[in-house]
């Protein structure tokens, strides 16, 4: 078998047809791959791809001002549906507050929620590996119906998915930031940017982390009046927080704790519930709790105390001793650099009437209001950071290992004709990376990305390229100088002869990888050694030959025409 590989081999490398055919083939494939990427988008870019969780976690977040029933409305309807799933085991409701932390709750602030218009469903799931619908499809699958008839009960209502990250823990998959010393630019700006989001394809859970306006009713007391009627100031208050807040007016000895006991009261939450939100209604609940003055006269609240309508005050987030707030969206089992583009443009598109854009550092904008001249800054952050973070830093890792290989060969060749067809041997596995996922995104059910974990199996690749194709030239040069071989025959014999370990070499690594390539985060890096090996087989043993036969060996290894020694002696 080697000895008719080493035949056609030779007949390729000595015929410039068949040598430029070779080279044609190769560039079209390494183009073809690159397409792949951008801008056909057949295989997409992504930081790490779903993780397959025993547990996820859904967020209600209903508007500032919305009651405890409100809420517990809203969860019901959740847990109605996520009843209907026979693979959650249990779940847990957490309302007006934040459940106990977890790796995701403690990026997302999990800890801070104590009001009335937030709630948490956690969800416990059957083993992952008795399930055969992972986590991330699964939210993928719930979300839409659970949004559409949970999150429309009562208008802004927020219903978002989380999910335990499969990598570095970010408040979004995708986070803008809005920077700017005019709170109520800021919040218009971020409103807009958050229609921008919602009517982006592949991004759902938006949210802005900013409080929402809304009205108020303060409740100044009167203290001439107070005075006047003979009741204190004391009273008032408790009375007030008696009846709404309910406070503590006792405590109880316990038979069996040394502690005691603190006995509230309060209404009955039947009582507490006003018919409409305005002042009248306010009015005529004030009206029925009443004060016994020194005098035993009976007093009600509204004659000692007036009602003012106001809004609300926000809370006013700054990042930096800047000013700002986040608009954030999740994706929805997509990379989040499309989105983000498709987002960006549109922004760019439609925001140019009101702001003059400009754009700042890669994907950064600054919008001027073109009326008032106030300056934005739209930064963005998230996931999207971390990956693109974490790619420029494999990039510039894979140029520094492509650069210190080719000096390595340099010095030791003396040679740069030589030192760059190693190197192009090398980089030509990318071909095989890409393909590779190209391949793996057919025959799996949701999309396999290239992500981190496949640069740096690439970056490992080099290596092994390498490898191959030092050994086809040391034996070359030995074929050359010590058997007094010509230049083709002597560059078919090595590479027929060198075939066999670098088969077994590729053998072993592809076998090894196929242990990665079934696991979530993992599986880039396996399909990447799998498919890269090949291509780097490939490479090794057509292309580096082809190109050390165009070479000019007999100069750079100082070859002098002698009688050819048998291949057989020693």
């Amino acid at each position: 078998m080697f000895q008719k590989f080493e035949n056609t081999l030779l007949s390729s490398i000595q015929s410039p047809k068949q040598r430029k055919i070779i080279l044609f083939a190769t560039l079209l494939a390494f183009i073809l791959s690159i397409l792949m990427i951008a801008p056909t988008k057949m295989v997409l870019a992504k930081m790490l791809p779903g993780k397959n969780n025993d547990t996820f976690t859904i967020y209600a977040t209903l508007p500032i001002g919305s009651a405890m029933s409100q809420t517990k409305e809203v969860t019901e309807c959740i847990v109605e549906h996520i009843q209907k799933e026979s693979e959650v085991v249990d779940m847990e409701v957490f309302l007006g507050l934040g459940s106990p932390l977890d790796f995701a709750g403690l990026i997302k602030g999990s800890h801070f929620k104590n009001s009335e218009n937030v709630a948490e469903v956690v969800l416990n799931l059957t083993k992952k590996h008795n399930r055969v619908e992972p986590s991330y499809l699964m939210v993928q699958r719930m979300r839409p119906i659970i949004v559409q008839n949970c999150a429309s009960i009562y208008p802004n209502t927020v219903v978002s998915f989380v999910e335990p990250p499969a990598g570095p823990p970010v408040l979004a998959a995708i986070v803008a930031e809005i920077y700017g010393n005019d709170p109520e630019g800021i919040r218009e700006l971020a409103s807009t940017v958050s229609d921008v989001f919602k009517k982006t394809e592949g991004l759902v859970d938006v949210d802005i982390m900013q409080d929402h306006i809304y009205d108020t009713f303060e409740i100044i007391v009167d203290s001439t009046k107070v005075t006047r009627s003979g009741v204190s100031l004391k009273q008032l208050n408790d009375i007030l927080y008696l009846a709404f807040e309910g406070m503590q007016i006792a405590v109880k000895n316990s038979d069996i704790y040394n502690d005691q006991i603190p006995i509230y009261l309060s209404l009955s939450e039947a009582s507490k519930k006003f018919t409409t939100k305005d002042i009248r209604a306010l009015e005529i609940k004030l009206s029925s709790l009443k004060l016994m003055n020194k005098m035993g006269m009976m007093i009600p609240l509204t004659e000692l105390s007036k009602i003012i309508l106001k809004k609300s005050n926000p809370m006013i987030m700054s990042k930096n001793l800047h000013q700002m707030t986040n608009v954030m969206a999740e994706t929805d089992m997509v990379s989040q650099v499309y989105p983000l583009m498709e987002a960006r443009d549109t922004i760019i598109q439609t925001f140019s009437d009101r702001y003059e854009i400009k754009k700042t550092g890669l994907f950064n904008l600054q919008l001027t209001e073109k009326s008032s001249q106030k300056v934005y800054d739209l930064v963005w952050d998230g996931e999207m950071e971390v990956t693109l973070d974490t790619f420029v830093e494999l990039g510039a890792a894979f140029i520094a290992a492509l650069v210190l290989i080719f000096l390595l060969m340099v010095i030791y060749y003396k040679s740069y004709t030589i030192s760059g067809i190693i190197l192009l041997g090398s980089f030509l596995s990318i071909i095989g990376v890409i393909v590779g996922h190209w391949i793996m995104n057919i025959f799996t059910t949701d999309t396999f990305f290239l992500t981190a974990t496949s640069l740096i199996g690439f970056i490992a690749l080099i290596g092994i390229s390498s490898r191959n194709s030092l050994l086809l030239i040391d034996f070359t040069k030995s074929l050359m100088l010590e058997k007094g071989m010509h230049k083709a025959e002597a560059i078919a014999y090595a590479t027929a002869t060198r075939a066999k370990p670098i088969f077994l070499t590729a053998t072993a690594i592809i076998l090894a990888s196929t242990l990665l390539a079934g696991d979530a985060v993992f599986g880039g890096l396996g399909v990447s050694l799998i498919f890269g090996t090949i291509a780097a087989v490939v490479a090794s043993l057509i292309i580096v030959p082809v190109l050390l036969n165009m070479s000019d060996l007999e100069s750079h290894f100082h070859f002098h025409e002698k009688k050819a020694v048998s291949i057989l002696e020693p």
